[in-house]
């Protein structure tokens, strides 16, 4: 059986048989047709490969963790205690709100708490003299009773006096408004003198960016075009989802660090008709920043059975795409075909060839 070959040099075919005709109509009446020569074309025959597999998305940067900084308690705004866009460690201090008035609720809060315990120390003395009493029968059991009650009503007055102690005291201590994450405060949402009404305002926020996550989404027609390659055989993907992620910049340029992905939406957007992914990647020295725009590729597939034409081979009619292939009788024909991804130089033909074409 004779192997049909593509057709690479479809154009220069086409080429001659327009120019003969015309040189033709040049020469003189009186000139002896000369005998057409079929123009000498470079020919291949296609074979199935493996080549590898790589997918981009358009993606934005976005810090692994991003937390809002908000006061705990109302009052007003003394200092800011950072520099906007600089790291602030995990715990340390941000804003200070106004702590005069808390200190005040805490001084009354500590004197109710003594005035209870003195309270207490009373009743106790109280129930230790009535106990003799009761035993000899010096005491009435109403007065021995209503002792013992003072007593009891006195401790619970006392734990009281402990709680509102601590509630005043952490109160106190949240108007030293504290970074819950180390990372890259951003710009203050809240200038000194600005009344906060607790954790109703938004103060600032805080971004961790090592590692920092990219954010993308797959179009729901590619995912299931991906899904239809891989049950046919035609695309083999990583175990377990195991890609190696690289972003190009803005400039053009790769980001020198590899990341992989962590996490992919089942669901589909119904506003884009993308599923939200997301990949993780080191950045040691913060060159990455929340919020950049960049191209993230997914390698690590497969396609075993490629098939692969030179670009140049393939022509664009009215109908589509196609390649001359040779048939049997050694002549050119046209053959529609269907592409997929570039491979280097080369299309990667889906539909329309086979082994051997």
């Amino acid at each position: 059986m004779k192997l049909r070959n593509i057709y690479l040099a479809a154009a220069a075919a086409l080429s001659a048989a327009f120019v003969v005709p015309l040189l033709s109509g040049c020469e003189p009446a009186n000139s002896q047709p000369h005998a057409g020569m079929p123009p000498q074309v470079a020919v291949v025959t296609v074979q199935p490969q493996s080549v590898p597999a790589a997918f981009e998305y358009v993606g934005q940067t976005a810090g692994s963790r991003e937390v809002e900084v908000r006061a705990r308690v109302t009052g007003i705004v003394l200092k800011r205690n950072y520099r906007e866009g600089a790291p602030v460690a995990q715990g340390q201090s941000m804003f200070t709100i106004d702590p005069a008035p808390f200190e005040v609720a805490a001084a009354r809060a500590e004197a109710a708490l003594a005035s209870a315990e003195a309270k207490l120390a009373q009743a106790k003395r109280n129930s230790a003299r009535l106990k003799p009493l009761f035993e000899i029968k010096a005491a009435s059991q109403k007065d021995f009773d209503d002792a013992a009650s003072a007593e009891q009503v006195a401790e619970a007055e006392v734990k009281t006096a402990r709680a509102n102690l601590a509630d005043a005291r952490l109160n106190l201590g949240y108007t030293r408004v504290e970074a819950p994450i180390a990372g890259i405060a951003s710009r203050a949402q809240r200038s000194e003198g600005n009344y906060v009404s607790g954790p109703d305002v938004l103060l600032t926020t805080v971004s961790q960016i090592d590692p920092i996550y990219v954010l993308f989404g797959v179009p729901d027609e590619e995912r299931v075009r991906l899904a239809r390659e891989v049950d046919s055989g035609r695309l083999v993907l990583p175990r377990d989802g195991r890609f190696e992620v690289t972003v190009k910049l803005a400039d053009g340029s790769t980001y020198k660090e590899t990341g992989k992905p962590n996490f992919t939406d089942v669901r589909v957007s119904g506003n884009t008709s993308t599923s939200e992914a997301r990949a993780e990647l080191p950045n040691p020295a913060g060159f990455l920043h929340p919020g950049q725009f960049v191209r993230v590729t997914l390698k690590g597939a497969a396609r075993p059975v490629a098939i692969l034409v030179p670009q140049r081979a393939v022509l664009e009619g009215p109908k589509g795409k196609f390649v001359y292939v040779v048939n049997a009788e050694s002549k050119a024909e046209p053959r529609p075909v269907e592409l997929g991804d570039w491979h280097g130089e080369a299309w990667i033909v889906t539909a329309g060839l086979a082994a051997g074409d």
